[in-house]
């Protein structure tokens, strides 16, 4: 299971804490081939993505924190979870996933 991260149907983006991406999975590449794919795997985030995202970016990686929302682009929906990687007690990367979600996903609420 050494390559579970390209066995999965969501993007994993992963960046260091000046923003330079260091480890896309095979979903991530392909969802972002038209931009350079596995290519940009090397490259800043920042340059990636256009304003408010660039911005909103520049922001995490300032204040670490968790950024998360969901899109719907070309009529599929997405989860997008950004969450910091913390070493002793300073910020190391932020890790990024976009999970797609299927239009008839079910809420469960638990009661304790």
């Amino acid at each position: 299971m050494n390559d579970w991260k390209d066995g999965v149907d969501l993007a994993i983006t992963v960046c260091d804490a000046g923003g330079k991406i260091i480890l896309m999975n095979a979903k991530a590449a392909a969802t972002f081939a038209k931009s350079g794919g596995g290519e940009l795997v090397g490259k800043s985030l920042l340059d990636c993505h256009p304003e408010p995202s660039k911005t909103k970016l520049k922001g995490l990686l300032a204040s670490p924190r968790l950024n998360a929302y969901t899109i719907e682009k070309n009529g599929a929906k997405k989860l997008i979870y950004q969450t910091p990687v913390m070493e002793n007690g300073k910020l190391a990367g932020i890790v990024e996933l976009s999970l797609p979600l299927p239009s008839d996903m079910p809420h469960f609420i638990r009661k304790p």
